[in-house]
């Protein structure tokens, strides 16, 4: 059996449950202990680094793309690469396709779907960073190119491959916390104007000369064409709903996590945005409130949960001092999972568990509830690295959970860009209330980059 034939046999196998299946598999073709041929689409930035670090650096490493070669200049002399180097990840499948057996995307959101499906589309296994997708419809259809292609699929948010999540699930599941019907979760950025956020006077914002070795047209992929704008590149492009999706886009797929995991929430009814700074139009907030409307499912009753970003007063948070925590900012966690009997705290990427009372938390500490989601070895690139030769599980955010997640993120986007209440209809994936907000469910792309039509015929 050819290696290509074999990884992708071996993809098939896999379960599509998010919970961790057995995995099973012949030995034939590519040896479990040989290498896999890696490339690399956002070879520039620290987010690219790490992929390198965190190991894929102990594979072949045969091709890297990014549409600014000055930007990732230093990456490339770091890790000492004499490989291919392309700026259109399309010209680099259709060179390299049959010498690729996994793919890192590192690109800004807007260009995740178009690269991870052309990928998938030729065999190859994806890890792509978050958020998955830049909109409902690309989430959906990479959930149906999963179920199509087989390939091993994982999202980049990195806790969900920790022990600390696995801790909290554990511990919400077995009912150390009691019933929940509350969540709260912030983050206080974004800080407009920064390193990494704009604050444009006017938009669109005024037009600079492009940068030498940057390709503009490849940077904007499907979007529509426009100026270039210091603004937006380099890392400033999530400030503008194009091409990036703001700090709920961006934490969101990690603060959240703990809490859609541990309760199994599934896609809201409704989501409102109950307070938003005022912004340009197609430019983010400074700060906002969002609350998601879950029902009821199996023994859990309706859960709340609400996101703020921007500068808060946590004392002033819904009900986050129902169990004594009057400075809950202080405690350093930012997302509460609020129960009948105490609260759950977690950091940013998940991490390890804090409970409120004291006498929670030791009771915890002296009387873990028993293990039962399998532990990661090595993180989240090893995990899936793991995955595609055969060695381990189904990675933990593959896309069916993964997909799911992001749906949930991007309807809460919605809401916050247009300072609005959204009553979802998951099953037919239409937005009941505003039928216009649903031309933002799909957006237009530009010729040459429409993906995925296919996939729904």
């Amino acid at each position: 059996m050819k290696r290509r034939n074999f990884l992708s046999t071996a993809a098939g196998t896999l379960a599509a449950s998010s919970v961790f299946p057995t995995f099973a598999i012949g030995r034939a073709g590519k040896s479990a202990n040989s290498k896999l041929d890696v490339a690399f689409i956002g070879s520039g930035g620290w987010i690219a680094q790490q992929p390198y670090k965190q190991g894929c650096s102990e594979e072949n490493l045969v091709a890297f793309c990014d549409v600014d070669r000055n930007h990732c200049a230093e990456n490339m002399q770091n890790w000492r690469t004499t490989q291919p180097f392309f700026d259109d990840f399309r010209v680099m499948f259709d060179k390299m396709h049959k010498d690729i057996d996994a793919v890192v995307i590192s690109t800004p959101d807007h260009t995740h779907f178009a690269a991870t499906l052309a990928a998938m589309e030729r065999g190859i296994h994806v890890y792509t960073q978050k958020p998955l997708t830049h909109n409902i419809w690309q989430a959906r259809t990479l959930l149906k190119a999963r179920e199509r292609y087989k390939v091993v699929t994982q999202m980049g948010n990195q806790g969900h491959a920790g022990d600390g999540i696995r801790q909290s699930v554990e511990a919400v599941r077995a009912g150390v916390i009691g019933d929940v019907s509350e969540v709260f979760c912030h983050n206080s950025g974004p800080q407009m104007g920064g390193p990494h956020f704009a604050n444009p006077a006017v938009m669109p914002p005024p037009s600079t000369p492009v940068p030498e070795g940057l390709n503009w047209d490849l940077w904007l992929g499907p979007v529509a064409a426009r100026e270039f704008s210091s603004d937006y590149h380099p890392q400033k492009w999530r400030s503008f709903y194009d091409f990036g999706l703001g700090m709920l886009g961006d934490w969101g797929c990690h603060t959240l996590d703990t809490p859609v995991w541990a309760l199994d929430l599934d896609a809201p009814t409704v989501v409102e945005c109950i307070e938003r700074k005022e912004s340009l139009e197609g430019v983010i907030p400074a700060g906002s409130h969002i609350k998601y409307h879950f029902p009821a499912k199996d023994k859990r009753g309706p859960t709340t949960l609400e996101w703020f970003d921007g500068p808060q007063d946590w004392n002033q948070v819904g009900r986050i001092d129902k169990f004594g925590a009057e400075n809950a900012a202080h405690l350093g966690r930012a997302c509460w999972i609020v129960g009948s009997k105490g609260m759950l705290g977690c950091g940013t990427h998940a991490g390890t568990p804090m409970f409120v009372s004291e006498e929670l938390q030791q009771d915890w500490l002296k009387n873990p509830p028993p293990q039962t989601i399998p532990r990661v070895e090595g993180g989240p690139f090893r995990e899936w690295l793991r995955a595609i030769r055969g060695d381990g599980p189904e990675p933990g955010s593959n896309f069916t959970y993964s997909a799911k997640l992001t749906e949930i993120i991007l309807l809460g986007v919605l809401a916050q860009r247009f300072h609005t209440r959204i009553e979802w209809d998951a099953k037919a994936g239409q937005i009941t209330n505003r039928p216009e907000l649903n031309a933002f469910l799909k957006e237009p792309v530009r010729k040459g980059w429409e993906y995925g039509e296919e996939l729904w015929k």
